[in-house]
């Protein structure tokens, strides 16, 4: 049988790579968060003194850059040229420039590949932007998370706290919009739901309950699947 396919898209702070990872971890799916794979180009970008915004430098640079997943103990690794990147991409100024970097049509090409080539080996639970439209049509099941940008901020705002980022509320709620335009007028693969997705807003939910709504949800249709 073919591998099973979970696509999960949505916009920026929705939860999708929480709620990816934890259910994952309890159907016996690999996890495969896609955004990391931006935010780690958006790094190599940086440490390279090339704005993200630059699509002409961008494109030019790639030919340097090896990204590689790894998972150990049920955590997932990433690695830029071989040096484990896991915790530098998750810098809020990472988060900004991936927004950047991930217009590029050239960017979106690179990653591409290595994408769909774990989907065919593996079965994943993907999330990303572009995962149910572009990277993974053909996924079993496809579902589109969102919740409003308010809920979405402050769930990052949150986020970044706990990890010891000085951060105001104000300001990440303004990334988020921001991020919101970007993604959903991008030339190239810009994020929308797929017709056949189904959409689930978290908006007001405890982390317990938008697991549990999701978890229920895939275990009807994996049972629909496996018939």
């Amino acid at each position: 049988m073919a591998t099973i396919n979970i696509a999960l898209d949505g916009p920026s702070g929705a939860g999708k790579s929480t709620l990816a990872r934890t259910i994952a971890a309890n159907l016996g799916l690999v996890y495969i968060d896609t955004g990391a794979l931006y935010r780690t180009v958006a790094l190599y970008l940086m440490k390279n003194g090339i704005p993200p915004e630059d699509r002409e430098r961008a494109a030019a640079a790639l030919g340097g850059l090896s990204v590689r997943f790894a998972h150990a103990d049920g955590v997932q690794h990433v690695f830029m040229n071989g040096e484990d990147v896991t915790d530098a991409i998750r810098e809020h100024a990472v988060s900004a420039a991936a927004s950047a970097c991930s217009a590029h049509p050239e960017v979106r090409a690179f990653l591409l590949d290595l994408q769909r080539e774990i989907a065919r080996k593996e079965n994943v639970i993907m999330d990303g932007r572009d995962i149910g439209t572009v990277v993974l049509p053909q996924a079993q099941i496809k579902i589109f998370l969102t919740a409003d940008a308010e809920d979405r901020a402050r769930r990052r705002y949150e986020e970044l706290r706990l990890k010891g980022q000085q951060v105001e509320y104000e300001q990440v709620l303004a990334d988020v919009k921001t991020r919101d335009y970007h993604d959903t007028h991008r030339e190239t693969a810009p994020l929308r739901e797929a017709a056949d997705a189904i959409r689930v807003d978290t908006t007001g939910n405890t982390f317990g309950k938008s697991v549990q709504v999701l978890t229920d949800l895939i275990k009807e249709r994996l049972a629909c699947i496996m018939k």
